[in-house]
């Protein structure tokens, strides 16, 4: 019992359980973005699953310490350059990620006179958990390697991925929501996953890019939009 309150464990928690938060933002305008082509009625239960999913296959990643461990080591040279599994994984999902924003972009803007009903029900409930929790594996890769490298006590671990999985969970909705009823941060948004996906695309190539710049790149442009907002909310009122 005393080892639950171990100064070192708790540190542990809190810091993987923040890790985890701060990772999964690339993940949760994903859920929103992905949840929002299914009827209004299915979105709920499509966050839901797809981040109870996802939640599963972080912990099946920790539990498998052996193949984490391969996946940093080279399996191809190309080009004098040694790709690796997690190389090819995030390479992977990064080109999936920028092809499905710019496909998302393209049908928000040039198919902006379907039928969102319509448009909605032709995605599959399914096909949107799949992909969302393969996704999230690309997103989660980084973050499970570094707890890895942080501690091996597994169910510290096992317990910050949860925390922050519930978390996550709880703001899922209004994110979604927010999200949805403004087409401006729609587009915001998926701006943002191209971007994501393309630091992925780099970082297979060896290229680091600061993930500090990508989020401030993200929170002070979310900022200047909200102002945008505002003034036209104000505007409106005005106008009235």
């Amino acid at each position: 019992m005393d080892s639950l309150f171990d100064v070192e464990l708790l540190v542990a928690f809190f810091t993987l359980a923040a890790l985890e938060i701060v990772l999964g933002v690339d993940n949760l305008i994903f859920l929103s973005i992905s949840a929002a082509r299914l009827p209004p009625a299915q979105q709920p239960r499509a966050r839901t699953l797809g981040l109870a999913g996802a939640m599963v296959t972080r912990i099946l990643l920790l539990l498998s310490l052996a193949f984490l461990a391969r996946l940093t080591n080279p399996w191809v040279t190309v080009f004098g350059m040694g790709l690796s599994g997690r190389d090819f994984i995030l390479l992977l999902g990064g080109l999936f990620l920028m092809a499905k924003s710019t496909l998302e972009i393209h049908e928000q803007l040039e198919g902006a006179h379907a039928d969102p009903p319509v448009a909605r029900a032709r995605a599959r409930f399914f096909s949107v958990i799949v992909q969302i929790m393969l996704l999230d594996i690309v997103f989660s890769l980084d973050s499970v390697i570094t707890a890895v490298g942080m501690t091996r006590n597994i169910p510290v671990m096992v317990a910050a991925i949860v925390a922050a999985v519930v978390v996550m969970m709880f703001f899922a909705g209004p994110v979604a929501r927010f999200v949805d009823a403004h087409p401006t941060i729609r587009t915001l948004a998926l701006s943002f996953l191209i971007l994501i996906g393309m630091s992925l695309v780099a970082e297979s190539l060896d290229f680091h890019v600061p993930k500090g710049y990508l989020y401030f790149a993200m929170a002070f442009s979310t900022v200047v939009e909200l102002i945008n907002l505002r003034i036209r909310q104000r505007a409106a009122s005005s106008a009235k």
